[in-house]
């Protein structure tokens, strides 16, 4: 036991020196790695300054050492260029009127509501008119024997008995009490306020139990038919538009285009606004209402015979518009000139041909001269 004690000391201070040594070993290693990357920063930052000052003094090793960049590529081609004027209108009926009553009293019956959608002869309300259908009965008794009388009178005037005097006052009866009865069903048929022509409901003015009187306006009314498009165009396209000219015109919530004329165009400039009325056609079309928004393109410019690229691969600089062009599988920097743009296409004056490739996808990390590789597609 006393050997063993003996030698415990120098076990502990054996460990103790192997770990120590260890220690420095991995810091020494740690050390070594940190001077490595220093070693390697400073070598990068010479080699870049190295080709940075190569590639200014000799323009062979600069074509050597760019990499190729991946692209796609776009081609661009000549035909027919448009350009339109886009001016936000909306659907209007010539048919749009105020229902007035006819006659007074009170009203009884509204079966007509809001956005209902009626036709022609349909009544939309009902006026109280008790007073006029019991004087249509008292009529009615009245001419049942002035006809009575009257075809006895007649009778008689015929075998030559009684006076003229007599048969023409019979007669005066009868036909006075006719045009009365007729006068009071036409005030009857007042009563009952009808739809004009196939419609919508706008508003309903009135209510149940209300008295009305004559030309007191009870319904807003818009026709189905007779529909047409209303815009203001800016006074800066008079003589553009023409009556007759065909427009474009479409509808952003049923997502429908149709193909148009124009009816009428204003004579007069708003002097609030600065512009004039233009009217378009409006053919029949089943989800078409008024008071619709509608987005007219009216045509102002067309080059049948212009070159046209993507808008989008036009840039430009100090000294102007430009494109990158392949060729010999390379990017070539080209100047145009561009001429009127329309959605994403755009019309080059000056400067292309119309047969070339552009670089597409890709294009703002090329420059000019700089090797190119265009991707499958």
């Amino acid at each position: 036991m006393k050997g063993t004690l003996k030698f415990l000391p120098i076990s502990l201070a054996m460990i103790l020196a192997f770990s120590c040594a260890e220690n420095d070993s991995v810091e020494a290693k740690k050390a070594e790695l940190e001077k490595l990357k220093a070693e390697v920063i400073e070598l990068n930052g010479t080699i870049r300054e190295l080709e940075s000052e190569l590639t200014q003094l000799d323009s062979g090793f600069a074509q050597q050492n760019q990499k190729s960049i991946l692209i796609t590529t776009a081609d661009a081609r000549k035909g027919n260029f448009e350009h339109f004027v886009e001016v936000t209108g909306a659907v209007l009926s010539k048919k749009n009127v105020s229902i007035s009553a006819e006659t007074a009293g009170r009203i009884v019956e509204v079966p007509a509501i809001e956005g209902m959608r009626v036709s022609r002869g349909q009544v939309l309300a009902e006026i109280d008119s008790e007073s006029i259908q019991r004087n249509i009965e008292e009529i009615e008794n009245s001419l049942d024997l002035a006809r009575t009388l009257f075809e006895k009178q007649e009778r008689l005037w015929k075998q030559q008995i009684g006076t003229e005097v007599q048969y023409l006052e019979a007669k005066s009866r009868k036909e006075g009490l006719e045009r009365n009865l007729n006068s009071l069903k036409t005030q009857l048929d007042k009563a009952f306020v009808r739809a004009p022509f196939d419609g919508t409901i706008e508003t309903v003015q009135v209510r149940l139990g209300e008295l009305v009187q004559p030309g007191a306006p009870m319904f807003q009314f818009v026709g189905e038919n007779d529909l047409f498009i209303e815009a203001d165009i800016s006074e800066s396209y008079v003589g553009v538009l023409g009556k007759g000219d065909s427009v474009r015109v479409s509808f952003p919530s049923i997502g429908q285009e149709i193909k148009t004329r124009v009816s009428s165009v204003g004579s007069i400039i708003n002097p609030n606004n600065r512009t004039f009325k233009v009217e378009v056609f409006m053919p029949k079309l089943d989800l078409v209402k008024p008071n619709m928004l509608a987005v007219m393109k009216i045509k102002d410019y067309e080059n049948p015979e212009a070159v046209v690229v993507p808008s989008k691969l036009v840039l430009s600089d100090n000294r102007g518009d430009y494109v990158f062009v392949v060729e010999e599988g390379k990017a070539q920097k080209i100047y145009v000139k561009r001429g009127k743009t329309f959605q994403q296409d755009a019309e080059i004056l000056e400067g292309l041909a119309g047969n070339e490739q552009l670089v597409d996808k890709g294009f703002r990390e090329v420059g000019d001269n700089f090797n190119v590789n265009i991707a499958q597609q």
